[in-house]
């Protein structure tokens, strides 16, 4: 089906867009909340907690168990992550293609996640995509409210110089979605993991996609 969207700026998630992080993350998660007494399935940590910053994740477990979590929680919870991917991460297959493909039409993008920058280096970085993003990276910690509110978007787009209408976001998570239609952009669901709901994407607003395929179609109809 045509995409009736020409964008002057792509932006991308990062965790489920451009690299495989999701799986191990949310096993990790599941593991060390359930852990906390906050009992969780890798499927329900996904459905809840996908798309949204550790600091959210953690507000949401202390007002469901009525307690404070340590204070180096969310440090603990970061730190094990990455030693978690520094076992083996890989990049979404197909991210890396539609990147250079982009650049060989001359078409702005830029990477806007919720995860910090250091996250974004290592995970990136691991799986070879850093080079074709580096200078490129907006996170989370830049402004003051995570998706599902629009902010990141916004600052990602008014620090690459483009209109938020004529933007088109790459998301794998609701938040993420509800994110970009706040901003008042266009919005491609990626759901290339069997774990992502897809209809969820769908009713939140997104043109749903499976492949990085594609989307390296939708764009090239899009010109």
């Amino acid at each position: 089906m045509a995409f009736s969207f020409s964008p002057s700026l792509v932006i991308f998630d990062c965790d489920g867009v451009l690299v495989d992080t999701e799986p191990v993350a949310n096993r990790l998660l599941a593991r060390v909340l359930s852990e906390e007494g906050f009992q969780i399935s890798y499927e329900e940590c996904r459905r809840l907690f996908v798309g949204r910053t550790m600091d959210a994740v953690r507000a949401h477990v202390e007002a469901a168990l009525g307690r404070a979590l340590r204070a180096d929680w969310t440090t603990s919870i970061r730190d094990r992550t990455l030693e978690a991917f520094a076992a083996g991460i890989e990049p979404v297959a197909g991210a890396g293609d539609v990147i250079h493909a982009l650049r060989a039409r001359a078409l702005p993008y830029c990477v806007a996640s919720s995860g910090k920058f250091e996250k974004m280096r290592f995970t990136l970085g691991m799986t070879g995509l850093l080079p074709l993003v580096e200078n490129v990276l907006f996170s989370a910690e830049e402004v003051r409210a995570g998706k599902p509110a629009p902010d990141l978007f916004l600052h990602a787009a008014s620090r690459m110089g483009h209109e938020p209408s004529r933007c088109l976001v790459i998301e794998d998570s609701v938040p993420g979605v509800q994110a970009a239609v706040a901003a008042g952009m266009a919005v491609v669901g990626y759901a290339g993991d069997p774990h992502t709901d897809a209809a969820a994407l769908k009713s939140e607003g997104a043109h749903v996609i499976s492949g990085m395929d594609e989307l390296r179609a939708l764009l090239a109809l899009a010109g």
